[in-house]
């Protein structure tokens, strides 16, 4: 029997679900204070936000939500996503996850995930029984404030087929930061050489200058010695010198998994440094990016003032919106950093309570 020949030509189709999705954070300052103003069945609700075309905003029991189960989940916090909006008759499948954020790592973790189906406005869905209030307190409560994250998915409208030919090459994703990295560890074709503390590193001078205006005067200007191969690097730590030639190399700034956080802190506080001393702007804006995610009562004082030193306004912004918040404020005043802060940098404490005057009017 002959073997029968497969058709040449072939086609493929996917099947696509538009969807739209979001992370929604609620902050609760002063949870203390909310909790004990609430009874079991009160509940504090966060801001509207919109996602899939429809608003929604999150739902939150400090004492537990009565439901149909009388006071049987008092010793529970309760919370809900709920959507404010009129659905299509149809109705709408929504998957959302409410998670809490760790006030030492600022990383959130899932607490309750779940799908439903919302077909009417003021329809809620999520978890009577989310967390044991003495559980939530004892892990997830720090400077009297909670901070909820709630991503919502919108699976909107039907799912569309597409077709398409397979006769499409795949183009390998671009390897050159890959083969940068490499360059730099292999140090194969080094032209020159810096002394950091006893430390030598070497790298070449035209990646250097194609990535930092101040590498490129300072080694092809006409100030440059072109015969010098060792240049002596001052007032910078080795391993913060290390880390500005990853970041040169490879665009990233390289992991610092066996810091603790206030190493880790300090360490992206060197590297901001490091990062203006050269003009690399993105590393700048990096660093600026981490330090305000961390801002806690004791370090902002000192992260302000970093951040006024080195005109760095977005994080001078969020410095100041922290120590402005109405819960932080008093501590903050009180921390030893701010003590310091007072005597060094006299016109930023006056900002800081004009800024504040300004948001008590409003």
């Amino acid at each position: 029997m002959a073997k029968s020949q497969r058709p040449r030509r072939r086609t493929a189709s996917r099947c696509v679900q538009e969807t739209d999705r979001c992370t929604h954070v609620f902050e609760i300052p002063g949870y203390s204070l909310h909790k004990a103003g609430l009874r079991t069945g009160d509940c504090i609700q966060s801001a509207t936000f919109a996602v899939g075309g429809h608003e929604w905003c999150i739902l939150c029991f400090p004492n537990g939500d009565l439901g149909e189960y009388d006071e049987q989940f008092q010793d529970y916090v309760s919370v809900f996503l709920q959507i404010l909006s009129k659905p299509a008759e149809s109705g709408m499948r929504v998957l959302f996850d409410l998670r809490l954020v760790d006030p030492a790592t600022g990383v959130s973790s899932s607490v309750h995930s779940d799908s439903g189906l919302f077909d009417d406005d003021g329809i809620t869905s999520g978890n009577i029984t989310f967390m044991k209030k003495s559980e939530l307190e004892a892990s997830f409560l720090r400077d009297d404030r909670v901070v909820i994250e709630c991503d919502v998915t919108v699976i909107m409208g039907t799912p569309v087929s597409q077709a398409k030919a397979l006769s499409v090459i795949p183009v390998p994703p671009s390897d050159v930061l890959d083969d940068l990295g490499k360059l730099l560890e292999s140090e194969e074709g080094a032209d020159v050489e810096f002394e950091v503390e006893g430390k030598v590193f070497h790298a070449h001078k035209i990646v250097l200058a194609m990535r930092s205006q101040v590498f490129k005067v300072e080694l092809y200007g006409p100030m440059s010695d072109k015969r010098m191969k060792t240049i002596t690097i001052e007032d910078m730590q080795p391993a913060v010198f290390r880390a500005l030639l990853h970041f040169v190399y490879k665009d990233s700034l390289p992991a610092m998994d066996d810091l603790g956080e206030d190493q880790y802190e300090e360490m992206v506080k060197h590297l901001l440094v490091a990062a203006d001393r050269y003009a690399m702007e993105r590393m700048k804006v990096m660093c600026e990016s981490i330090l305000a995610e961390r801002l806690h009562v004791e370090s902002v004082a000192a992260t302000l003032a970093l951040a006024d030193q080195y005109h760095c306004s977005k994080l001078k912004d969020a410095c100041v919106g922290f120590m402005n918040s109405t819960d932080r404020m008093y501590d903050v005043m009180e921390s030893e950093g701010c003590e310091h802060l007072k005597r060094a940098c006299p016109a930023i404490f006056t900002e800081i309570w004009e800024k504040a005057a300004k948001s008590r009017k409003i």
